[in-house]
């Protein structure tokens, strides 16, 4: 049996992440959720960390139900709307 590495040659240089929010006290956060088993879950643990990391931030989440459906037009304008930022997560 031979073993192959997965892990395949980079095809252009390493770009650090630089997106990001400027979060103070009075700041709500969203948490959208995909819908798939676990991503609610797992989001609140993720809330629950923000808002002792950050005093005076609050989170709130929504969930898309449906991992499968598009995010609705409705979902997307409320977080526009009322969040400085949101993070998206999926479960399984």
């Amino acid at each position: 049996m031979k073993f192959y590495d997965p892990r395949g040659e980079r095809s252009g240089p390493t770009v650090p992440y630089e997106l990001s929010a400027h979060l103070a006290p009075g700041q709500q956060i969203g948490l959208f959720a995909n819908g798939f088993p676990g991503s609610v879950e797992f989001l609140q643990l993720i809330g629950e960390a923000v808002e002792r990391v950050i005093p005076g931030i609050t989170v709130k989440l929504w969930n898309k139900g449906n991992a499968s459906a598009l995010a609705s037009t409705e979902d997307l304008a409320e977080i526009s709307d009322t969040c400085s930022a949101v993070i998206a997560a999926y479960g399984h």
